[in-house]
């Protein structure tokens, strides 16, 4: 169990990184960016001197939404590992494809050459058509997440218990011991959802907790009903959330950029998702999982990061991300149209805000 940020500690940043081809929204605005691994490499090193802790890769196994091309989350971290020193890669596992034997021996591996550098964001699943493409079965909402926490639990075993035994519904061990284990620390664990299940989920076993876009109020709700779970069973959990991230000089000038955007949407390809994710967001019993209340204009984003409104001027978007963090949110999500000259910006201009207002309000803390 990993311990929580406090109120002092700074907010935390991590970007999407693009080994998914058409970049972070389905749109056909023109994008400089790339899913190669030379241009992903590069925008590592450039996140990694801007000041992000974090990079999270995407797990897809086919085509679809206009994401024609993808590179393996695994693999690819490593290669971002390789080429950096300091931040940290989230690698996505998708239980069914993967089973936590794999996924322990992998990033085991992976901890001992970059000295506990990688993490995992176990992604308990929204895309039923690529399920049924490669033969792999496909649960009910709160059965993927059941199953998703006995892999958690599995993992952890594996990862610090010798002569393991474990009986799940879902994934059995006998006497198994796995050597070498992760470098100290251990290997983060970060999860995705916004529904009941997926809050009931982390509030047990998970280090991180993502949730989809949303207003500080909204993000409010999830966060007091997680930690008072949490605190409940024993554990802590920390929280970070989605955002599309348009810095511009001016506000006219961000919001043109997003509304252009939208005005270039494949209607097509943001419909079939939408289709997808919504009754994968909407079978959870209460309804209320990731995309559920999700409109055309917020399918353009993957994740709903048009809702977080970090759109405007460095200024403007410094004051939101530390409005996020008072109602309890611990690290910022962010994808961007043209991310490496755009994680450059935020990392010189948008960054170093959100700094001096935590120091003020730190100093202002200390004087009280």
């Amino acid at each position: 169990m990993t311990s929580p940020i406090t109120a002092s500690e700074p907010i935390r940043f991590a970007y999407w990184v693009p080994n998914v081809s058409g970049g972070l929204v389905i749109s056909k605005i023109p994008q400089r960016t790339s899913w190669d691994a030379e241009y992903n490499r590069k925008l590592a090193q450039i996140a990694e001197n801007a000041g992000f802790d974090y990079a999270l890769t995407q797990i897809r196994f086919t085509a679809g939404y206009g994401a024609e091309y993808q590179h393996e989350s695994v693999a690819f971290s490593h290669a971002l590992l390789a080429a950096t020193s300091r931040i940290k890669v989230i690698a996505a596992l998708l239980p069914g494809p993967w089973n936590p034997t794999l996924a322990a021996k992998q990033i085991a591996t992976i901890s001992q050459l970059t000295e506990g550098r990688i993490a995992i964001n176990l992604v308990s699943g929204w895309f039923s058509g690529e399920f049924r493409a490669i033969g792999e079965p496909w649960l009910d909402h709160d059965e993927r997440y059941r199953r998703s926490e006995e892999f958690i639990t599995a993992l952890r075993g594996i990862w610090t218990q010798d002569d393991f035994s474990y009986r799940g519904d879902f994934y059995r061990y006998t006497n198994y011991t796995l050597k070498p284990k992760p470098a100290d620390p251990q290997p983060e664990i970060f999860q995705g959802g916004s529904s009941r299940a997926a809050r009931d989920m982390a509030a047990r076993v998970s280090d991180w907790y993502f949730t989809n876009g949303n207003t500080p109020e909204g993000i409010k709700a999830q966060v007091d009903d997680l930690q008072a779970k949490a605190a409940a069973n024993g554990h802590s959990v920390k929280v970070g959330v989605n955002a599309f991230v348009i810095a511009r000089d001016t506000e006219e000038e961000a919001r043109a950029v997003l509304q252009e955007i939208i005005e270039n949407a494949d209607p097509d390809a943001v419909k079939a998702f939408g289709h997808e994710v919504k009754n994968a967001g909407k079978a959870s019993p209460e309804g209320e999982g990731n995309w559920a209340k999700s409109s055309f204009n917020d399918l353009v984003q993957y994740n709903d990061g048009f809702k977080t409104n970090l759109i405007g001027t460095p200024d403007q978007i410094a004051e939101r991300i530390v409005a996020l963090k008072d109602v309890g949110v611990d690290l910022a999500l962010l994808a961007f149209l043209h991310f490496q000259e755009e994680v450059a910006y935020f990392g010189e201009h948008v960054i170093p805000r959100v700094r001096a207002i935590e120091a003020q309000r730190e100093r202002r803390a200390e004087a009280a």
